[in-house]
């Protein structure tokens, strides 16, 4: 049911009624107000809005026509239907050409209610199109004023076959340095600013992607003045209600400062991939954010693998070496940095020291946003230094005990000539006189012994430097050795045939090897095995690293190994100090080891110590040679090298860890490092499939070496082995095939030996 509001112009009351009745049987309901004059329509206009105005045409006082000017003069677009039973056709069209929508017969009211729905709908639609017509009229305003008022060009065009420009902002005066109005004479314009490596590849996706959707481009411009821009280009297609193209709408904005930032940030980060040192951000609750390529080779935890994980998960072992990041963040606060040293652990479980720089960053409001760290790899460094201060320490007690030696010389001297010449003097003094001056003179010639060798340790007695065959000294040492050592001990030699020769002084080497050899004797109070063996080798680049005083060269080593008490890991950094025994009162001065590695750092050597407890100790005693049969370059070019194998490498010595991987990564190898027989296995178990050899150190603290073997065969029978140990020398063929390995590498070994014997346990079936 729709309900009007009806303006009746009309004199007659009972017409009135008639045209009310008709409408209301047609559904309606109905508010009217019926006039007869023009004061009295103008009033009722002025009262409210009308649905439809329908008129007699002629009133005594006023005429249908003069009511259709009455509304077209106030601008109202009214339906108008005059009723009338006088009107003839002529008058009808003629009121219709004025302006009237329809007329009818009062006679024919049939025809009323038809006419008014028309009429209505006709309106509705009429003011739905003058809507839309003024909404389109805003919205392009709207849009204009946009377009105007942006920092991006916007464009449309007809269809891209055609290629005529209808629009394009004034940006585009500001971006190219041309103006629109030769833009709109010739489109091609902006195709010729466009660069020429860019043009081709523009010019197609334009007039060819643009006719089937969107474009997205990111090119190159070259303004009058010579300067070169970078735009960013996006557009889409419009069609018609047949699904055609027939307008390009587009965007095109410059692009040159982000362009200008990303390279820089490329930049950046290049140099930030090609520093060695690990750079990483964290978030103020230690989770990383960012992971350069240095972090991935220190850590070698991929940055996918870092990010999102905490500092405390992925660079910490145990709580004890966790770092007090309550006072690292009090400093961060009070100064904006930190510095120190801390240590962490790697991806594979190797533990590494860092030298580590914190940096709080703050936010433009100066609040704390992220931590940026820069971490230095400080491990061999820290080793070396330890190294350098054991040797700075002994040239220290050198320097002391040569002091006191002259010193006590020069006390003994008095005390020994005096208890010679009272023996003369007093030749027939009693028994227990006698005794006591015998006494007297043995002690003081073994404190003249005992200055001697303080003299040795510190440098203070030079003897005479010669070629010496290391061998008739070795055979020499042998001998003594089986003639008086007590018979449990058994003495075993392994010297090659062609050993080479040393510039030494043949007197001090013989102290040298008989104080280890007497030191490996007493280890042994149970007998054992004492090996004496010498050997050639070539120390390249990669194992002099190993030793401080190591250089890169040919040597003679020296090798006594035992299989007695050994040595415990907290005593065996200081053997080598004066006066330092584990021996009883009165059975050792403590000057054996130190006079040793004075005489062979005097010879420009080094000394290396291999021990386990209970099971014997092996000192290598390093002696520079000048006779070599190999140059480097020969040795070099006779390295082999892998085809990508998998090795796993295992030994508690991170440096042997280090140098290992770096020689077989280097030599076409993949490699894997654990420092501990669990770690071993749980690496063993997760890349069974792919490990092709484990190379492992048979002395290992907790799970030993021969423990981890036998473990690592259950998994996998035909599991290829190469031992490795610094306390023996050599392995016999029984021996390997009793813990079932296919070769035995002793310590130290260089590329050649490594990369040799690992190239035919590889080439074994």
């Amino acid at each position: 049911m729709s309900h009007l509001h009806i303006l009746i112009v009309e004199d007659s009351e009972d017409d009135t009624f008639l045209v009310l009745r008709e409408l209301r049987r047609g559904g309606y309901t109905l508010d009217y107000v019926r006039v007869d004059t023009p004061t009295a329509m103008h009033a009722a206009l002025d009262r409210q809005q009308w649905d439809i105005v329908i008129a007699d045409y002629n009133l005594p006082a006023f005429s249908a026509p003069e009511a259709l000017k009455l509304l077209q003069s106030r601008n109202l677009d009214l339906p108008f239907i005059i009723v009338s039973g006088t009107i003839g056709e002529d008058i009808a069209v003629a009121a219709m050409k004025a302006g009237a929508h329809d007329y009818i017969i009062k006679g024919n009211l049939t025809r009323l209610v038809p006419a008014v729905e028309r009429e209505l709908r006709e309106v509705l639609a009429r003011h739905k199109r003058q809507s839309a017509e003024r909404a389109l009229q805003e919205s392009e305003e709207r849009f204009r004023q946009l377009a105007e008022n942006i920092n991006e060009m916007v464009f449309w065009m007809s269809d891209p076959v055609e290629r005529k420009l209808l629009y394009a902002s004034h940006s585009y005066e500001n971006i190219w340095g041309r103006s629109c109005d030769r833009l709109y004479a010739n489109f091609m314009e902006w195709i010729e600013a466009i660069h020429p490596q860019d043009r081709q590849r523009v010019q197609t996706v334009f007039f060819e992607q643009s006719l089937r959707g969107t474009y997205d481009e990111e090119y190159r411009i070259i303004r009058p003045d010579g300067s070169l821009r970078w735009i960013r280009d996006r557009g889409f297609p419009i069609r018609d209600k047949f699904g055609e193209p027939y307008r390009v709408v587009g965007i095109a904005e410059d692009i040159s400062d982000r362009k200008q930032a990303e390279q820089q940030i490329r930049e950046q980060a290049a140099l930030l991939d090609v520093t060695t040192d690990a750079i990483f951000v964290q978030d103020l609750e230690y989770h990383f954010l960012f992971w350069n390529k240095g972090a991935e080779r220190l850590y070698g935890w991929d940055a996918p693998e870092a990010l999102g994980k905490s500092a405390a998960e992925l660079l910490y072992e145990s709580e004890e070496t966790l770092p007090q990041f309550e006072d690292i963040q009090t400093k961060l606060v009070k100064e904006g940095q930190w510095q120190g040293e801390l240590q962490q652990v790697t991806k594979d479980g190797k533990q590494i020291i860092v030298e580590s720089r914190w940096t709080l960053v703050l936010d433009e409001v100066d609040n704390p946003k992220f931590i940026l760290t820069v971490s230095t790899n400080i491990t061999e460094k820290k080793q070396l230094e330890a190294q350098f201060l054991r040797t700075q320490r002994l040239e220290s007690l050198g320097t002391l005990a040569s002091g006191i030696a002259h010193d006590f010389n020069n006390i003994l001297t008095p005390i020994l000539a005096v208890a010679q010449l009272l023996s003369l003097k007093f030749p027939n003094v009693d028994e227990n006189t006698r005794q006591l001056l015998k006494m007297l003179e043995d002690s003081s010639k073994r404190g003249a012994e005992l200055v001697k060798q303080i003299l040795s340790f510190s440098r203070g007695t030079e003897g005479s430097y010669t070629v010496v065959q290391i061998r008739h000294l070795l055979l020499d040492v042998a001998q003594v050795a089986q003639r008086t050592f007590p018979k449990s001990i058994e003495t075993q030699t392994h010297i090659v045939s062609d050993l080479w020769t040393v510039c030494a002084d043949a007197t001090h080497l013989h102290q040298v090897l008989m104080n280890l050899c007497v030191n490996a004797r007493d280890a042994m109070p149970n007998g054992g095995t004492l090996c004496i063996s010498a050997e050639n080798l070539w120390m390249d680049e990669n194992y002099a690293r190993m030793y401080v005083d190591a250089r890169v060269g040919s040597y003679v080593v020296i090798t006594i190994a035992d299989t007695g008490t050994g040595i415990s890991p907290e005593i065996i950094d200081r053997i080598f100090d004066p006066f330092f025994t584990t021996k009883d009162l009165g059975q050792g001065t403590g000057l054996g080891l130190s006079t040793a590695m004075g005489i062979v750092k005097r010879h420009g050597g080094f000394v290396n110590v291999y021990s386990q407890v209970g099971k014997g100790s092996r000192f290598k005693v390093y002696l520079p040679s000048s006779q070599v049969t190999e140059t480097p370059a020969t040795t070099d070019g006779e390295l082999f090298h892998g085809h990508g194998e998998l090795i796993l490498v295992v030994d508690d010595e991170a440096t042997i860890c280090e140098i290992a991987k770096t020689t077989l990564e280097s030599h076409n190898y993949r490699v894997l490092t654990a420092s501990d027989g669990i770690e071993t296995l749980a690496l063993y178990a997760q890349y069974k499939g792919k490990i092709g050899v484990v190379l492992i150190d048979l002395m290992m603290p907790g799970m030993d070496g021969s423990t981890t073997i036998l473990t690592l065969q259950r998994m996998n029978p035909q599991v290829r082995i190469i031992a490795t140990s610094g306390l023996m020398s050599n392995w016999t063929i029984a021996q390997k095939k009793s813990l079932r390995i296919q070769e035995f590498l002793p310590k130290p070994f260089t590329a050649r030996i490594l990369l040799n014997i690992l190239r035919d346990v590889l080439l074994t079936t």
